[in-house]
């Protein structure tokens, strides 16, 4: 008996040394991770708030630019009487992330709504006073004839340089607070914006109404912590911490607050200590539980959890790298409308998340195609080509009341698309619609490897497919208002100012300018009226049009016309150019033109346009010569 004691002394031993040992290290463990994950915490809670902050200060750039957008439209198209501002105003409802309409305050003090009231605003609205501060957000004021309070955007509407109206989008501080562009800890904590120079709240998610944080006295204040510190904190714009006790749920509440790059607004949050800690509190008790098992039983202890920790970290990181995809691909398409090489990387995205090899999307008109785009792994294929060429059967698949498509073989494909190309054995689509329900888009995805629930996933970012679809048909829209010459079809000087850097990298070897000018203009509209100065000058529109095969043409002035030729040899162009001139002699009009080329790459198109101008008029001065079209003589 004593030699088999004996015998399994050391080994018992030396289990409970390694037994102590892990216990010991488990505790410093246990310490460490304990203390990093409150760190972590803090830093979480400093990550919401700054993520909300950005949020909010995207939003309010992005109707900034949009209000600008259309106060450059009023300035430039609208005489500002009441009628033609009331029309002007009904084409430009309020629809940006934050105003839910749009007013112009008028000198006088007087304000125009969109549904054509006129209101006197003197002693609540002074025009002198906004004017002066240019493009501005108001802190919180009442509205007008309302004791609703509000916060209004201004920008400034110009003509030649002055401020001749201050357009302003209307926030409501009554729903702004339902309508946050970021819900932190995933709506579980309370969202303040506060003035830092009044104390007024701005947005408040925790109480019924907005009110001011000095009004509401001081609280008790956890140990370190006091509340002077935060009231000098907020009027300072410092980004900090403060615990306190609430005096409705009576436990701490972790409180942050930073400065925003909007006036002297502070974002500020208030989570629950709960909510707070909740991962930390959560690997703290996973971490006693181990301690505790330890002693009962390390190996299988240890077998147990290896096999837990690989489950469910493997499941929170699929989940966390789905809601990172998600808000990858929101963050891209939010200006795709613009940059249109977002779209393919957001499409790249949910080709990792779902996996599949190829995702496209195509945006629709009806049931035509406007524009697709395709993201293929490992490059372009005909694959690609044959997903982005079904759109439209598909546009008419989900036109008959179906939601989406799942289909996992060759067959599935195509008892649901017949036509469907041999290339495509699996499919996955969902339709893209407005909030009439009308198709504006398909995103489809193939080359699945067997995913159940990739119609799921597409359908977790239809949303931002959607909002592209509206923003680029919008974008459309105002490119066409601002853009286009309305007498004559063609581009007007805006456009001309936009694409002149540019204009020589479409061509490979050279560059045409051809500057016409219309001859007796001025004094056929003294003669025999605008309308058949109108009628001269589409003429002239309609002969380039039929002359010239090329997108770059422009009215730069009253009878001032531009056009650039990429690459035509010399004597065609000016074959073109005496072609258009002969046929609109036949009709009584008459016109200078002068030609110049340049040799891309160009360093100065400014000298290229001076040269045609120059010759241009050089020709005018050739006709005015004959004592027939003397203008004296008219």
């Amino acid at each position: 008996m004593r030699t088999r004691i004996e015998h399994w002394r050391s080994p018992v031993a030396a289990t409970l040394i390694l037994v102590m040992l892990i216990a010991v290290t488990s505790i410093i463990i246990t310490v460490k991770v304990n203390h990093q994950e409150e760190e972590a915490s803090f830093q979480r809670l400093a990550n919401e708030a700054e993520e909300f902050a950005s949020m909010l200060e995207l939003n309010m750039d992005s109707d900034r630019r949009q209000l600008e957008l259309i106060a450059d439209l009023a300035g430039d198209y609208i005489a500002f009487d009441t009628s033609k501002l009331q029309t002007f105003l009904n084409e430009y409802p309020g629809n940006g992330n934050f105003f839910s309409r749009i007013e112009i305050l008028l000198p006088g003090d007087f304000v125009l709504s969109s549904n054509g009231e006129l209101t006197d605003a003197a002693g609540q609205l002074s025009f002198e006073k906004e004017a002066s501060l240019g493009a501005h957000i108001s802190d919180r004021e009442y509205d007008l004839n309302s004791e609703n309070y509000v916060v209004r955007h201004f920008v400034p509407v110009s003509q030649n340089g002055q401020t001749i109206a201050m357009l302003y989008g209307v926030i409501d501080i009554g729903t702004l607070g339902h309508e946050l562009p970021y819900t932190p800890y995933g709506g579980n904590a309370a969202v303040y914006l506060i003035d830092g120079a009044t104390g007024d709240f701005l947005i408040d998610t925790w109480h019924p109404e907005p009110g001011n944080i000095w009004e509401t006295g001081s609280r008790p204040m956890a140990d370190g912590y006091n509340d002077a510190k935060l009231r000098q904190g907020l009027i300072d714009g410092e980004s900090n911490y403060v615990v306190f006790v609430s005096q409705t749920t009576n436990e701490y509440l972790y409180f942050y607050y930073m400065p925003v790059s909007i006036n002297q607004w502070r974002v500020a949050l208030s989570v629950p200590e709960d909510i707070v800690f909740s991962d930390a509190r959560s690997i703290r008790s996973m971490m006693n539980l181990l301690l505790v098992l330890e002693t009962a039983g390390f190996f299988f202890y240890l077998l147990w959890l290896i096999r837990y920790v690989r489950r469910e970290t493997g499941e929170k990181q699929r989940q966390l790298d789905t809601l990172n995809y998600i808000y990858d691909v929101e963050k891209l398409l939010f200006n795709a409308h613009i940059h249109r090489e977002n779209v393919s990387q957001a499409l790249g995205i949910i080709g990792r998340m779902l996996p599949a090899k190829r995702v496209s999307f195509s945006m629709l008109n009806g049931k035509d195609t406007i524009v697709s785009y395709t993201w293929e792994d490992g490059g372009e294929t005909d694959h690609g080509a044959s997903l982005s060429g079904i759109s439209e059967k598909l546009a008419a698949y989900f036109s008959s009341s179906h939601d989406e498509v799942n289909a996992h073989t060759a067959a599935d494909v195509h008892a649901v698309l017949p036509e469907a190309p041999e290339g495509i054995s699996d499919l996955s689509a969902i339709p893209i619609e407005d909030t009439d329900g009308n198709i504006q888009g398909i995103l489809s995805a193939e080359g699945l490897k067997g995913s159940s629930d990739c119609t799921a996933m597409l359908k977790s970012v239809r949303f931002s497919f959607a909002m592209l679809c509206s923003n680029a048909r919008t974008y459309r829209d105002m490119q066409r208002l601002g853009e286009g010459d309305s007498l004559t079809g063609l581009y007007n000087r805006n456009r001309y100012e936009i694409d002149l850097p540019n204009l020589a990298d479409s061509c490979r070897e050279h560059l045409c300018c051809i500057f016409v000018d219309v001859n007796g203009l001025h004094e056929l509209n003294n003669s025999q009226g605008h309308e058949a100065g109108d009628h001269m000058l589409r003429s002239v529109a309609d002969e380039i049009r039929t002359r010239f095969h090329t997108s770059y043409t422009y009215r730069v002035g009253g009878d001032e016309f531009v056009i650039f030729v990429c690459d035509e040899p010399e004597h065609e162009t000016r074959q073109h150019v005496q072609k258009m001139a002969d046929t609109l002699k036949s009709k009584g009009y008459f016109i200078s033109a002068g030609c110049a080329w340049a040799h891309v790459p160009i360093d100065n198109i400014e000298s290229l346009i001076k040269t045609a101008e120059k010759r241009m008029y050089s020709q005018k001065q050739e006709y005015y010569r004959d004592p027939a079209n003397d203008r004296r003589a008219r």
